[in-house]
């Protein structure tokens, strides 16, 4: 059956079209931070992390990787850890880019996965079925290839409050990223060793980096201390 979403979606497709062409065109491409995306930090009990994601992991949106997603998690839990970590990120990839580059690293041991993806599986019109798919497979590999035994899922942003999006494509790709978040719940809710982290903030335009599409260093924060507080 076609939700009704869906069929009111059909007479705007001619707009859609001109808007995510002019998107394309217009968006401000922000570089990947430099910083090192391998490390060790804090003392106590070891944890081995690993951050498997899209532009968002990689840290788009700061200026250095201590500000982004991966710094700011290493520092929190540091205070508590001993932690090894590695960074496997990549703008423009969607589940099956990151299944594939987890694929082509040898095989190692880690305790914890964060995953950030979901937004390019919107953009690129991943269906709820294929996104359901990929996404149990990529869980399954990073417990048989790398021994996680925790998952951290972080659920896709609700798109339709990104700054740069034109109505009514923001509404649109709002409707897809609900969706395919709600694959996220259901494939954590009946898996022991994972957690949804619903990804809610505010819309403070300070969370939003200059692109309006990205985080901002004060939105990694709020998310990276959100993640942390799911790490006993």
């Amino acid at each position: 059956m076609i939700a009704a979403d869906q069929i009111l979606r059909i007479p705007l497709i001619p707009v859609l079209a001109v808007q995510a062409r002019r998107v394309r065109q217009t968006a401000l491409l922000l570089p990947e931070p430099e910083g090192a995306r391998t490390g060790s930090a804090g003392s106590g009990s070891s944890l081995r992390l690993l951050i498997v994601g899209d532009s968002s992991a990689a840290g788009v949106g700061a200026q250095t990787q201590s500000e982004a997603l991966s710094g700011q998690l290493v520092h929190h839990l540091s205070q508590r850890y001993s932690v090894s970590w590695r960074l496997e990120a990549c703008t423009g990839h969607a589940t099956q880019d990151s299944i594939d580059r987890l694929m082509a690293i040898p095989p190692q041991l880690f305790d914890i996965a964060v995953i950030a993806l979901g937004v390019n599986d919107v953009t690129q019109a991943t269906t709820k079925a294929q996104f359901r798919r990929q996404q149990a497979l990529l869980w399954a590999l990073l417990q048989t290839r790398f021994g996680i035994q925790q998952i951290l899922s972080s659920g896709v942003p609700q798109m339709q409050y990104l700054p740069l999006l034109p109505q009514p494509l923001a509404w649109v790709v709002g409707k897809q990223a609900a969706r395919l978040d709600r694959v996220l719940e259901e494939l954590a809710a009946n898996t022991a060793m994972a957690s949804h982290i619903p990804m809610r903030f505010s819309q403070d335009p300070s969370l939003a980096a200059s692109d309006g599409f990205h985080p901002s260093p004060a939105a990694y924060t709020l998310w990276a201390t959100t993640l942390a507080d799911h790490i006993p």
